[in-house]
């Protein structure tokens, strides 16, 4: 728990304000340990109805108010979002005689002592550049969940204050999920440095402090039955988000089946199958210098598919990563090794990180890297039914890939796909050793049904014969069941049985 503030001009004005019956605000308990948190990085919430949007407001409004002429920012993704939750109760709950003027264009309140508070929104990844020239004493952000990590690490440059006695900090009000979950759950709830921060080492949990908070936290929802019986009503993952504030879960989540028990195990279980010489075996890497790069070992044993070893580290040069691949392949016979496309365009000298890879896998006795097959709809999918069928197992000592998998979110732009966000190197990783050796690239269907079509119609007229319509129909409807059958996953159920 991080250090508690003790009563500042801020607590004083917002209780004499409560007395004289100017502000409608007297917060319950947990609303109160966020405003007396005095962590530089403050995060508010877990579940739905705790009162976090009007905690995170009421902070603002405090901070303003503590030290004049000072800027605060109170933000939120989009705009429609802005005007139902922030702005909306900055208009019903705060009277116009607290603050001097309101500039409804410029979203901006100035307060009696000279401060600003600006209201803002963030939609896309660069929108945030437009606050570049600002400092603020006070950064709001409401739904953390729901902005990068870049985009935070940037708003941080602006947490800012020259005047005497003032301390910048900055806040996060949010329910789990979002394309923000990986690093908001990593920063608050894990309590270490999260995927993808260029600085890891100088994280210190000291600055963080995550202060949960429940329906029943909140007298106002606390005897709510509607509400409630509204939140249970949920489906599972979004009543365990918004119910219970449960950061292991979350909507838009795409690995919803996703289970510990079911889909890992401990290295310890799966040392006999690992121990298998003759048991094919091969390796799936995403290459990256300042992103990670994610390495994985896989071992074929029947229908089903092990991952068994991890390997995820940063800024190695290709030779390097290549040397340490090798080292940890000791005594394996790797059957193959599956590379991100890119690394066969990118260089990083005369040699494309491919070739670099390759040289010194030839040198250890290891096959040189070939292309991953990056059909990103099409490998999420395998993986899903995999795991699905219970014939994915991932040993426990691949840490960062069960972390994120769990975290990964559907594309709101096309929900076949996966969201990128930072630190899902693990799981491209992973889907480029799966989706290359259990189902290889096949031409669309589309295609494969004209081909096939053509070769009817070549033999039919080598034979003298002409396709009325209705059997060109007939072939059509044949060559498009068994096609959509044959891009099904392969589960090798067969294939084992006719090796025996």
């Amino acid at each position: 728990m991080a250090a508690v503030r003790t009563l500042s001009g801020v607590e004083r004005w917002m209780r004499e304000q409560f007395d004289r019956g100017v502000l409608p605000y007297k917060p319950f308990d947990k609303q109160a340990l966020f405003h007396e948190s005095a962590a530089k990085y403050r995060l508010f919430g877990g579940a739905a109805g705790p009162g976090k949007s009007m905690a995170l407001l009421m902070e603002g409004i405090f901070q303003a108010n503590q030290h004049a002429r000072s800027n605060t920012l109170l933000l939120r993704r989009t705009f429609p979002e802005l005007e139902k939750s922030l702005l909306l109760y900055f208009r019903r709950h705060v009277p116009a005689e607290l603050y001097r003027a309101y500039n409804e264009a410029k979203r901006q309140v100035t307060w009696w002592n000279g401060s600003v508070t600006q209201f803002g929104f963030s939609r896309s990844e660069h929108d945030i550049y437009q606050y570049q020239g600002g400092e603020f004493l006070f950064i709001g952000v409401d739904e953390l969940t729901q902005f990068t990590m870049d985009q935070w690490t940037f708003l941080t440059s602006r947490n800012r204050c020259s005047i005497p006695g003032a301390i910048p900090c900055m806040a996060g009000a949010t329910n789990p999920g979002g394309v923000g979950h990986v690093w908001v759950k990593a920063l608050w709830i894990d309590r270490r440095a999260a995927p993808g921060m260029e600085r890891a080492d100088e994280y210190n949990p000291l600055d963080y402090d995550y202060i949960p908070a429940l329906i029943e936290d909140n007298p106002v929802y606390r005897h709510d039955q509607n509400y409630r019986r509204t939140l249970e009503a949920l489906p599972n993952h979004l009543r365990r988000a918004f119910l219970q504030g449960d950061w292991n879960i979350f909507a838009g989540q795409y690995f919803d089946i996703f289970e510990l028990r079911l889909n890992t195990a401990r290295a310890e279980e799966l040392a006999p199958v690992c121990a298998t010489p003759w048991l094919p075996r091969w390796i799936s890497i995403d290459w990256g210098f300042e992103h990670p790069a994610a390495v994985y070992w896989h071992v074929q044993n029947g229908a089903n598919t092990y991952t068994y070893r991890e390997y995820v580290a940063q800024r190695l040069s290709p030779r390097t990563l290549a040397h340490e691949i090798a080292e940890r392949s000791r005594g394996e016979k790797i059957d193959a090794v599956y590379l991100g496309p890119d690394a066969f365009a990118q260089r990083t000298d005369e040699a494309t990180i491919a070739d670099q890879l390759g040289t010194v896998f030839a040198q250890q006795g290891i096959p040189r890297p070939a292309p991953a097959d990056n059909d990103r709809v099409g490998g999420w999918m395998l993986l899903y039914q995999l795991l699905e069928a219970g014939q994915w197992v991932i040993s426990d000592g691949c840490r960062r890939l069960i972390e994120v998998l769990p975290t990964l979110v559907r594309d709101e732009r096309n929900v076949e796909d996966i969201a990128k966000v930072d630190g899902d190197d693990p799981a491209d990783a992973a889907r480029y050793g799966l989706k290359s050796r259990l189902r290889p690239r096949t031409a669309p269907v589309e295609t494969r049904l004209l081909e096939r079509m053509a070769e009817v119609q070549k033999k039919a007229e080598e034979q003298g014969r002409t396709m009325d319509p209705t059997v060109r129909a007939l072939y059509a409807r044949k060559f498009e069941s068994e096609e959509r059958q044959r891009q099904k996953p392969v589960f090798f159920h067969n294939f084992w049985r006719r090796r025996r």
